[in-house]
């Protein structure tokens, strides 16, 4: 059991120290606009983009990761959701960028990550050449899984705001439509006693 404590805490440890720096930002991007983020790093360095659109029409966006030759790492487009990693082939400035250009008149705003990991050694860069105990490597495949089940806690938390936003705005319409029905029944029903009571007085002079 101890020794189970001791990898659950030896694989947190990497996850926290894998990348260097992990930003997290909420941003809004406008119909017909782009935003952009720019990271400076050096060559080989481990980089990451996760992001999850939160709300805004049909909760996609496309996305661009260009180096700094100005190619293109990464296209997606109109994407929901989203996770990509790379090593950095060269150094220099890379940019993330978000466009709503394909959106009429429809904000979206997203919640996404940028991780930027430490430039490796030499050991690390030849990693063929050095031996890995199995205790390194289990330690490795469980900081993974975990890393990727607290991406899924993420993307699960963000659909489940955005459904109970839907739930909460199809109530709030059900409510309003239900107090529309029952005035127009009240309405009517007035209006029948109204007339059937004229119709008798009609009746009872003739």
């Amino acid at each position: 059991m101890q020794c189970l404590w001791r990898i659950l805490w030896l694989a947190a440890l990497i996850i926290t120290i894998s990348f260097k720096t992990a930003k997290c930002y909420t941003i809004t991007v406008d119909a017909h606009a782009e935003e952009c983020f720019f990271e400076n790093v050096d060559a080989n360095t481990k980089m990451g983009l996760t992001f999850e659109i939160a709300e805004g029409g049909f909760l996609d966006i496309d996305v661009t990761i260009t180096g700094p030759d100005g190619s293109e790492l990464y296209r997606g487009e109109r994407e929901s959701s989203g996770m990509y990693t790379f090593s950095a082939p060269t150094s220099g400035r890379y940019t993330y960028c978000f466009s709503n250009k394909m959106s009429t008149m429809t904000p979206k705003v997203v919640m996404f990550n940028l991780e930027i990991g430490d430039v490796p050694n030499k050991d690390e860069q030849k990693g063929s050449e050095v031996d890995h105990n199995k205790l390194e490597d289990m330690i490795k495949e469980l900081a993974t899984t975990l890393k990727t089940v607290k991406h899924e806690q993420d993307y699960m938390q963000v659909r489940d705001r955005i459904h109970r936003s839907i739930n909460e705005s199809t109530n709030s319409k059900v409510v309003v439509w239900s107090i529309f029905e029952a005035g127009v029944l009240l309405v009517m029903t007035l209006g029948q006693v109204y007339y059937l009571k004229r119709f008798f007085e009609v009746q009872r002079v003739v």
